[in-house]
């Protein structure tokens, strides 16, 4: 296995849930079940009760065969879920102090994204259902502005850009939104941590880009350890 393969195959198996965790990456590749079982080759109630957890964990050779398939599917499609993994993966598994990534055990809808961080929704609310979040990024918002380069930007997505940017330490929320308008690879949701007032530009350019901007005042603390546990 090259060294992404491993890296699903191993979350897979420390998971505290391998079903989810088999949904999630089964989702990110934007496979069916039905394809997958046929990929297998075993039957998609099969796969839908390992994913459920209605089967027992799935041992070292159906992992295997899973990842093998996740990567043969995406190499007959073209390729292009791995190479977009590949390129946003970091180099190493350090991270910088002035971002963090966290990805979910299973995906969920932009709307109960929202609620957990009992955020208010200042743009494009349309969107929010339609949104489907597999992590978050949380972000020092001064030290992005100051310091990332533009070669660094894609290690902000850890391995999907199905994610929500958290900016805390932001005074308007003008900055942040800026360096999201410029950016090649935009997040799902942009989520302002304790803004007093948000500037008129921020939500303008989240309108134009189509992104759900969010606001919360939820303790900093609270609002972590609730995204913890999903």
């Amino acid at each position: 296995m090259n060294e992404l393969m491993e890296r699903i195959a191993g979350e897979i198996t420390l998971s505290e849930s391998p079903g989810s965790a088999m949904k999630k990456w089964r989702e990110l590749f934007g496979i069916t079940q039905m394809d997958l079982a046929k990929q297998i080759k075993i039957s998609t109630s099969t796969v839908s009760d390992y994913e459920s957890n209605r089967r027992m964990s799935p041992g070292v050779g159906v992992i295997r065969r899973f990842v093998e398939a996740l990567f043969e599917i995406d190499r007959e499609r073209g390729g292009t879920v791995v190479s977009g993994l590949a390129r946003l993966s970091p180099k190493n598994e350090e991270k910088d102090p002035y971002y963090k990534i966290h990805d979910f055990a299973a995906p969920i809808s932009g709307g109960d994204f929202n609620r957990i961080i009992e955020g208010k929704v200042v743009a494009n609310a349309s969107y929010l259902d339609s949104v489907k979040l597999f992590g978050y990024t949380k972000l020092d918002s001064l030290r992005v502005i100051l310091e990332i380069s533009p070669s660094e930007y894609p290690k902000l997505f850890g391995s999907t850009t199905e994610r929500a940017f958290i900016f805390e330490k932001v005074s308007t929320g003008r900055s942040p939104l800026v360096v999201v308008r410029v950016a090649p690879i935009k997040p799902k949701i942009i989520v302002l941590h304790n803004v007093p007032t948000i500037d008129k530009l921020a939500v303008k350019i989240a309108q134009v880009e189509k992104i759900p901007l969010i606001t919360t005042k939820l303790d900093i603390d609270k609002l972590y350890d609730r995204l913890s546990r999903i």
